[in-house]
């Protein structure tokens, strides 16, 4: 399909939230801004990131679509699920891994989207709002069982499958349905509001951390053995209203170079990893005062533009792409 330029600025955005998210994840506990926006961010940037990925999933059920699909994605996997390991073993960190089946860092996100897109076989014969409210239910449900033993990511495969859902069977007359001037007025009140509340209310002792956010742990290890599926359900409600307040926020120009961006998002992901991992192992970064969340900011902008740059992608084509050229 013809590429919007929306879309590619959204990846852009989150995929520098997705960096900024894990470069500012260790003050969380210290600093009651930076927890705020930790927590703000991890509400909705992998769930928009991912329904993102299914609007691009069109392609399904196409000849030899599962086992391209496999290459492009399982055996990426396997080569960063090996060069992570060796990086944690290099850092002293042996404790960290668990097996191949368990992902290291946020290679999760590869076994998601394979199984994301087997799931879709099934799925997208069902009508789509039966279907992503089906998707839903079993994201709530799936947190009363506990599959952390089983590895692949299966939680969060299943709890993430509602927004890989929508987007695929979102179109571009949806997008520009919501690109409207009142819908940003609003999603500026509401993500003000949000994050206003976070700040107030939500303090370094009860953090909503990942433990909630990434769908990987089971209500019974978070002691909401009973009312973690409400609590899910509303993480999702406020996954929706972000990404709803961020389409309609987003810009739909071209910006040039920095569109260009969106293009190389995995590059990003799967590499900045390495840059972040021994930060902290050797306490490179710091923060202190309120004012320096900026060169955090400033920081993460780099670390995307770098990773996305000609000289890194031609160098790291054949891990990531598995081919030379492009």
């Amino acid at each position: 399909m013809n590429r919007m330029p929306f879309f590619d600025n959204a990846r852009v955005i989150l995929i520098f939230l997705v960096v900024f998210g894990h470069l500012i994840q260790p003050f969380a506990v210290d600093s009651q801004l930076v927890n705020s926006i930790y927590a703000f961010i991890y509400i909705f940037h992998m769930p928009m990131f991912i329904m993102l990925a299914g609007f691009f999933a069109k392609g399904i059920g196409e000849p030899k679509y599962i086992l391209n699909l496999a290459k492009k994605l399982l055996l990426p996997y396997l080569m960063f699920q090996g060069l992570y390991t060796l990086l944690y073993f290099l850092l002293g960190r042996e404790e960290w891994y668990n097996g191949i089946l368990h992902p290291q860092w946020a290679m999760w996100f590869l076994v998601s989207l394979f199984s994301w897109h087997i799931l879709l076989v099934l799925f997208k014969k069902i009508p789509a709002t039966l279907s992503i409210l089906l998707a839903v239910l079993i994201g709530i449900a799936i947190g009363y069982i506990d599959l952390s033993g089983l590895g692949l990511s299966l939680s969060r495969t299943f709890v993430f499958f509602p927004f890989f859902l929508t987007g695929y069977f979102m179109t571009k007359e949806h997008v520009k349905l919501i690109k409207t001037r009142s819908i940003s007025i609003a999603g500026i009140i509401f993500m003000l509001a949000l994050f206003t509340f976070i700040y107030l209310f939500i303090n370094v002792d009860v953090t909503l951390d990942t433990d909630w956010l990434s769908g990987a742990v089971a209500y019974r290890r978070l002691e909401a053995e009973i009312s973690g599926g409400l609590m899910r359900l509303i993480i999702y409600i406020l996954a929706a209203l972000l990404i709803v307040s961020m389409i309609a926020l987003i810009p739909s120009g071209d910006f040039g170079w920095l569109t260009k961006i969106g293009e190389k998002t995995l590059y990003v992901y799967l590499l900045h990893g390495f840059i972040i991992q021994p930060f902290r192992e050797f306490d490179i970064l710091w923060y202190n005062h309120w004012y320096e969340t900026f060169w955090l900011v400033l920081l993460s902008a780099l670390i995307v533009i770098v990773l996305s740059s000609r000289p890194v992608v031609t160098l790291t084509r054949p891990l990531v792409e598995l081919k030379w050229k492009e």
